[in-house]
């Protein structure tokens, strides 16, 4: 399996006017592979929300929309994915964890996620 398309959205939201709900309808109609987690479970766009990380896999990008304090509770766990690269969505910039990605040779991109999907830069 292509794991190129594989993207580990976490900080689900289950509102429509939030940017991580958008995000998600923005990776399944670009063709990705998109595992929401957030607070709440449910579904976006025909997509499953899990409120706990999924069974390990292999994804190519991790996008956040969790405050940096909330972010702590995932340092080691995100990196059992092996992400290619992080995107720290606007209001989620965390120079702690963007060092720890550095030093594991794991991309950090600052940028908004849906803007990257409309710039065809994602």
């Amino acid at each position: 399996m292509d794991t190129d398309k594989n993207v580990l959205l976490l900080g689900a939201s289950m509102k429509p006017f939030r940017y991580s709900h958008m995000a998600v309808k923005a990776l399944t109609n670009n063709n990705f592979r998109v595992y929401p987690v957030g607070k709440e479970e449910g579904e976006i766009a025909g997509v499953p929300v899990s409120s706990s990380l999924p069974p390990i896999e292999k994804f190519h990008t991790i996008t956040l929309y969790l405050n940096q304090k909330n972010q702590k509770d995932y340092y080691e766990k995100l990196f059992l994915y092996s992400p290619e690269r992080v995107i720290f969505n606007p209001g989620t910039e965390n120079e702690e964890l963007k060092s720890i990605c550095q030093e594991r040779n794991v991309e950090v991109v600052e940028n908004c996620t849906l803007e990257m999907l409309n710039a065809e830069v994602f």
